[in-house]
């Protein structure tokens, strides 16, 4: 095995286990907010709901990429590669929606209430589940040909063959790679749309309560911000995130179909760049967003007081 494959399997562990280990401790205390009866915020449900599909990336995808770059080729069957590839395709299309509906709520809860988007301010709550249920749906059935277009390393059948490490596909003409290509990232693409348009909203939206405060209250040295403002912050920093990394894969999965014979360090960097943000979006939302952790450490000593 050659030094680069075996440090391109060290990178794809280490983003494998730290994204899993982090998503579980930010999920986890999500749940335990839940149990505990804490009032959270209507886009905490879609922030639970990024978790899980990130969750399903980094285990369908990290795993067995990992164990392909450092030299395991033959280690899951036909029917495991299609369920692999199709639920690593639902997740990772999933958390770019979520991520999409977190940046479009979150306006929406900003907007002041004299806005247009003033109705939709009280109706947006009890459409949140609504909304995350039809983009699963959505995924599923939008990646239910990609089960078809792959199989194990070990079938014959296929004479020419895109080798994905530790699948196949089968090696159709560039044409058709491009259009599959681009029916699977229409989704991908609307999403891409739609937040910077969010983002711009919410960044006008903050300016001009900015320029509000300051007419109030004055110069005021140290204006503290509201819980609403923090959490405003913390979508436009994932949304960045989400955007610069997207950009970065969409052109490699770009590059990778329209080769006639894309090579393994190729396919190694497109599974990279994919894996980025579900492993590190848990740790923006932890870093920027303080809420969790500490309710959870107050709800944790309050129990703690309370069988005292």
């Amino acid at each position: 095995m050659a030094f680069g494959d075996f440090m391109l399997g060290m990178i794809f562990l280490t983003l494998t286990v730290v994204g899993i280990l982090g998503n579980f401790y930010l999920l986890s205390s999500y749940l335990y907010l839940d149990c505990s009866g804490c009032r959270l915020r209507c886009t905490d449900l879609i922030i639970k709901h990024l978790i899980v599909a990130n969750s399903l990336f980094l285990l369908f995808r990290g795993i067995p990429q990992t164990m392909a770059a450092l030299g395991f080729r033959h280690f899951i069957s036909d029917l495991g590669c299609k369920l692999v590839f199709y639920v690593h395709r639902v997740g990772r299309g999933m958390s770019f929606s979520s991520t999409c509906l977190l940046s479009v709520f979150q306006a929406i809860i900003i907007s002041p209430r004299d806005s247009r988007w003033a109705e939709l301010k009280v109706k947006a709550p009890r459409y949140t589940g609504t909304c995350v249920f039809l983009c699963w749906i959505l995924h599923l059935l939008v990646n239910i040909i990609v089960p078809m277009c792959v199989t194990d390393n070990g079938n014959n059948n296929i004479t020419k063959r895109r080798d994905f490490g530790y699948c196949s596909g089968g090696n159709y003409k560039r044409s058709v790679y491009v259009i599959n290509v681009a029916l699977l990232s229409l989704p991908d693409v609307l999403c891409l749309g739609i937040m910077p348009w969010a983002s711009g909203s919410m960044v006008l939206i903050l300016y001009r309560h900015k320029q509000r405060f300051q007419h109030l209250h004055g110069n005021s040295p140290f204006p503290r911000s509201s819980p609403e403002s923090r959490a405003t912050h913390t979508v436009l920093f994932l949304v960045s995130t989400f955007v610069s990394l997207y950009t970065l894969s969409f052109i490699m999965h770009i590059w990778w179909a329209i080769s006639c014979n894309p090579s393994q360090l190729l396919v190694h960097l497109s599974a990279l760049t994919n894996a980025f943000f579900p492993a590190l979006s848990p740790f923006i939302l932890m870093s920027r967003d303080t809420n969790v952790p500490r309710l959870c450490w107050s709800g944790i000593s309050s129990s703690a007081l309370r069988n005292m």
